[in-house]
């Protein structure tokens, strides 16, 4: 499209970034640390790491692996934990050793974990040991030959670290028991490596240095291969968007989405890193009352999350009571910021919550939302810097900007394919390094980016498109709505009708009283058909509501019906 978006970003945004300003992801770090070395890079229950730490044990892990290990350049380590100080130390200690990261869930099935692992081709693990149990059921099935093991604790104080190690076991039960006799500690790892002697492998930017795989929610997961150089670039490309508002060395981000998820890893890990930035790691998010008093603590001036999470916060009393005159960035990602939910985080916080939009395939981040621009206005912002964007038909014909189709995107952002599958990234990554989203968009007049849906989760009733997040963003404008999703159900007449199932803030929400709500807002064929109300909707581990269950579910309904 023409780059007259340029001309709605402030002055001080970039038009273009530099990828090639580190050489490598290791490069970059080791300027960091030595830069910002004796202030605070991590923050996880209330245990600090310094830049300088950091830079002690990762290089100690990375000559564990090369010399213990006996890894090479290329191999693949996968990493399975939440946010814990162990995560960039393990992170940096691989990529350090010039080896390849895989970012594994913890709340992976055995045969989810199986198919990674067997898909990466990993010969190591760094696990916590609450998910152990996973892996003994199915590591005799892949080629992983070591397996590292840490408990939540291991990085804190050595009197807190007990205590907690001990509650988490034998107190909370949240260890189940399980059999790796070959496993080694990850502090034993880290004394060892102390004393071997680390070789820097050269890299450069073509080397791969993550293998993300993408949830798996449509098909098998697929790992996106991403190099140095992709990383570099969205790095400097979320510094380019967000970095006018931020200070370096003077910044603390909050950190509950988990780090094995891009969007924290790329926003909040990496571009964090190179500013000199504290991160406050959130081990467990959900939590929420637990998660305010730690905020509490900290004087933070920018977080990241998801749609659900901004709203659990908001609705959290204790949150009103934090002080929030040092935030200056909040950037909502990973599924759709309804606006109900930004205004609520505005009136809460004097903040504005920005929506990011992007994908595991791009390192992820597309478009953001200009810090700047003072009104919601529904959009994901504007392309970041280097970034091209377009819309296409069913047929990949490139549409005018005024119409509604299929976002690609195109900057040294996007990911090099999908690992050994070459059919499968022919599908979404053409010769000109075109990425198809699967998104739908459309540009308004002053060229904003708006997603109108996901392609698999539009609804078709009776010939017209109907978009779940439209549904959901008129139905969370009611106040005694607490969370909705919106589906399709099969209809004998009209193909499809609306259905939204819905977790009430208020008890006294009725379904007339939701439809009259949504006749008010919308047209007669969106209006939804069947209201179905629910404890809870099923979500992600990094909160996002899963459409495809609830889907599965009414189908199963309808068949016993």
């Amino acid at each position: 499209m023409d780059k007259v978006w340029l001309n709605r970003y402030p002055e001080d945004v970039p038009a273009e970034i530099t990828p090639d300003q580190y050489p490598s992801l290791v490069e970059m770090f080791e300027q960091s640390v030595q830069k910002y070395a004796d202030q605070t890079a991590f923050i996880n229950m209330g245990q600090v790491m310094t830049f300088r730490k950091l830079e002690e044990r990762s290089r100690a892990f990375a000559a564990y692996l090369q010399n213990e290990l006996k890894l090479e350049k290329g191999d693949r380590v996968a990493v399975m934990m939440p946010n814990l100080l162990q995560y960039p130390i393990a992170l940096f200690g691989i990529l350090r050793a010039g080896c390849v990261v895989v970012n594994v869930n913890p709340l992976y099935t055995p045969r989810e974990l199986e198919h990674q692992l067997n898909d990466s081709g990993a010969k190591a693990i760094v696990i916590v040991s609450n998910f152990a149990h996973t892996l003994e059921t199915v590591v005799k099935n892949t080629n992983v030959q070591h397996v590292v093991l840490t408990s939540l604790g291991d990085q804190l104080s050595r009197p807190k670290g007990t205590v907690v190690n001990f509650v988490v076991k034998y107190i909370k039960k949240m260890v189940p028991k399980y059999h790796l006799p070959h496993a080694t500690s990850m502090r034993m790892a880290l004394r060892k490596g102390r004393r071997m002697q680390y070789v820097k492998p050269f890299m450069s930017g073509d080397d791969t240095a993550f293998l993300q795989y993408t949830g798996g929610t449509t098909g098998v997961a697929k790992g996106a291969i991403l190099t140095h150089r992709n990383m570099l670039a969205n790095v400097m490309q979320a510094k380019g968007a967000y970095g006018p508002v931020l200070t370096e060395g003077r910044e603390l981000i909050v950190t509950a989405l988990p780090l094995y998820h891009v969007f924290a890893l790329t926003v909040n890990c990496l571009l964090f890193i190179e500013m000199g930035g504290r991160n406050l790691l959130i081990t467990n998010p959900r939590d929420i009352p637990t998660f305010v008093k730690e905020l509490q603590r900290y004087p933070f001036t920018a977080i990241t999350g998801v749609n659900t999470l901004f709203n659990a916060l908001v609705n959290n009393e204790d949150f009103h009571e934090i002080d929030f005159s040092n935030l200056r960035l909040s950037v909502g990602g990973g599924m759709a910021v309804q606006r109900a939910v930004a205004e609520k985080w505005k009136q809460t916080t004097n903040n504005y919550l920005l929506e990011g939009y992007g994908l595991t395939e791009c390192s992820p981040l597309v478009a953001a939302y200009p810090y700047d621009l003072v009104d919601y206005n529904g959009s994901i912002g504007l392309p970041v810097p280097s970034t091209d964007v377009r819309i296409v038909d069913d047929e990949g014909n490139v549409l005018p900007n005024d119409q509604t189709g299929e976002l690609q995107v195109r900057g040294p952002q996007v990911m090099q394919g999908y690992w050994q599958r070459p059919e499968a990234t022919k599908e979404v990554l053409d010769e000109d390094g075109w990425l198809s989203t699967g998104d739908i968009v459309r540009f308004d007049e002053e060229g904003f980016l708006h997603i109108v849906d996901r392609k698999k989760d539009m609804i078709l009733v009776s010939g017209f498109n109907v978009y779940p997040n439209e549904i959901e963003d008129v139905v969370a404008l009611n106040d005694k709505v607490l969370e909705v999703a919106a589906i399709g159900q099969p209809h004998e007449i009209s193909g499809e009708v609306v259905k939204i199932c819905v977790v009430k803030r208020d008890q006294s929400l009725t379904r007339e009283e939701l439809l009259e709500h949504c006749r008010e807002h919308l047209t007669g064929y969106k209006v939804p058909k069947i209201v179905e109300f629910h404890e809870e909707l099923p979500k992600t581990n990094v909160g996002k509501i899963l459409r495809r269950v609830l889907r599965e579910e009414s189908d199963k309904q309808a068949q016993q019906a």
